[in-house]
This record gives structure tokens, sequence and C-alpha cells, in this order.
């Protein structure tokens, strides 16, 4: 026979249930909500417009009702327009995917963002996502070497840094403005650390065409108006999927630099089941399984025709090197002064 409870004991199982973590939605529960609250979410993502079309478009097919009214531009862009619209108290972007971490660190601090623990985040990498869940890494950038396959030989392409000076390749360098674009920074600082500040004086004697985004970058090889780069990124991979004449190469002197892509959710976002469904399904292991670019989750393995960044040497102090935003302004000024201001300003499609 059971005993009723006393006073005491009920008032403490009261209290540890009202202190019990919440269930997570499940993607069907989240689907129906995001239904309710208009079937939107407003997406702003930094890098290469057409990874993120792909998930899109699959997403939508898989969500009917929920559309992902998507904008694709610049990292250093978009979180000028997020900042105006904290500013204003008119948040209207739901959820944001940048290349720059310091400011999903920034936005953190200052209660812009919300917290929310996606499918499979314990599974996450530690040093990619937030603990508490404020923003997650979505995709793992190797900054490479690249080359026109139809241009240079095999054996023609640089082996380490110091390659790049040879004069045949003067006038068919090309590179992102590190001043623009903070990977970038991060890659020519790496190279000035290793091999001192005159090994930049030196890359600009070769007489390099300076785009804006990396996408650029590929473009211009794979045209043959640049034949090499140190400075590819997954866009290449995207034109040679397409039949480009463009590949990547690694080095085997220098470190390969490792970025990432975060995304979050704005606290005041006008959709935010919307854009936790997007994020659920997005970092899911299936999905993550099938990207063409590394995952941040560690029971996923590399695409089939990358490297194991196990077996390469890597360089993983990016998100170190984005901490202190004092050093990066004069760092951004100094890059800007040696190589003239941005000058070609567009998309990245």
């Amino acid at each position: 026979m059971s005993r009723p409870l006393s006073a005491g004991m009920a008032a403490a199982c009261a209290l540890a249930i009202s202190f019990a973590p919440a269930r997570a939605d499940t993607n069907q529960e989240l689907y129906e909500k995001a239904k309710a609250e208009g079937g939107i979410v407003n997406f702003f993502g930094g890098g290469q417009a057409e990874t993120n079309e792909r998930w899109i478009r699959e997403f939508e097919k898989q969500f009917p009702g929920v559309k992902i009214n998507y904008t694709g531009g610049f990292s250093n862009v978009f979180n000028q327009e997020i900042n105006k619209q904290v500013a204003a108290k008119s948040v209207q972007v739901d959820l944001v995917s940048l290349q720059t971490v310091q400011d999903f660190h920034e936005w953190q601090k200052r209660g812009v963002l919300m917290a929310f623990k996606h499918e499979g985040f314990e599974q996450v990498n530690p040093a990619y996502r937030d603990p508490d869940g404020y923003f997650t890494t979505i995709q793992v950038n190797q900054m490479s070497y690249g080359y026109n396959t139809k241009l240079v030989k095999v054996e023609d392409v640089p082996k380490g840094a110091k390659d790049f000076l040879d004069p045949k390749w003067k006038g068919k360098l090309v590179f992102t403005y590190p001043h623009d674009d903070d990977t970038t920074l991060f890659l020519f600082e790496m190279l000035a650390d290793k091999y001192g500040w005159n090994y930049i004086l030196d890359v600009m004697k070769q007489e390099p065409k300076f785009v804006q985004g990396h996408l650029g970058v590929s473009k211009a090889i794979a045209s043959g108006e640049a034949l090499v780069s140190f400075d590819v990124t997954s866009s290449a991979d995207n034109l040679r999927r397409a039949g480009q004449p463009i590949a990547r190469a690694y080095s085997v002197e220098d470190e390969t630099p490792v970025t990432t892509l975060t995304m979050g959710i704005l606290k005041d976002a006008p959709h935010p089941n919307g854009a936790k469904l997007y994020m659920n399904w997005l970092m899911a292991k299936e999905q993550q399984g099938r990207s063409l670019n590394y995952s941040a989750r560690m029971d996923v393995g590399p695409p089939a025709e990358f490297p194991d960044l196990k077996t390469i040497k890597v360089n993983t102090n990016y998100i170190p090197f984005l901490s202190s935003e004092e050093k990066l302004v004069k760092l951004r000024a100094k890059y800007e002064q040696l190589i003239g201001p941005v000058k070609n300003t567009g998309g990245v499609k």
C-alpha cells in the first residue's frame, strides 16, 4: 500500500521536476511550430551561395510550407547589418552563418544570440561550438593551394610557400584581399610569422591580382586569368565538379590553415522555430555525412575526395587569431597600406 507524500517531500519533488531539463522539440514539432509562425526563415549566409542553396533546396522539399529567405554575401557586411538591426531593436534576420566567428563571441556576450543545442550537439568538436549552444560550426574549411589543370603541370605545382616566388608565376598569382577577408588575413600572417615580413613583400613583387571573395580566386584560376594561388577554398571544388580546369593541392612544407563557418540564431528572431528546424536538420549526421566539406562532427569522416586532416600539417589557430579585434584592426590597416583599398566589390555567386 502506497503512502501519501509528506508536504516537504511533495514540495521537493515538485522543485526537482521544475528544474528538470526540458525535452528538446522533435523536428516534427518544430515543423508544426515553424508553419504556425509564418513558414519563413530569414537567413544571412556568408561564403559561397551555391553550398547554402543546395541544402536549402533539399530542406524545403523535405519540409514543404517552410521557405528559407536566403541572402548570400560577405560576412563582414552581414555582421554590420545585424548590429544595426539589434541597435534599432528591429531584428528581421532569424539565422546567420559567417566566417567571422569573433562576431558570435561578441554577440553572445551582448545577449544577442539564442541558446539552442541542435541534434548531435555533443558530437560537435568542443573547439568548434559554444558549450551552452549559442553557436555551432556548420563547416570546417581548409585553405589549400590551387592551380589551373590545363595550364600548369602537376610537377610544377608549388610544394611550399617559397615556390610561389618563382619568376614564372609573376603576374599569375591571385589572392583575396587580406584586409577584407579574415581567413586570408590569418593565412598571410601565418606565412609572415614563419618566413618574416619580407616574404610578404616578395609576394607583392610578383604582381599578384587581388579580388574580393574566394570564389573570385577560384574563377580567376579556372579561367586562366591567374594560374596558381595558396589562398584557395572549397569554391574551387565546386568549379572542378562542374568540369572547370581547377584542382587543389596541399603543401608538404607549410601548414594548411583550417577555418570555420559558424551558425547561430538571433535571440529576437521573428521566426525562431523555423531557424531551429533548419539548424537541427543541417547539423544532423545524415546531412553532415553528405557534406562536400569537412564536418565539425566528430562522428563524421572527411569527404571521400579530401585528405584526412590528420594526414596533413594543419594550423587550427584561426579562432584564437580572431580573439583580439584591436590587433585585427591594425593588421587590416597594415595590409591595406601595402596593397591598396578593395576595388572589385560584388557578390559571391
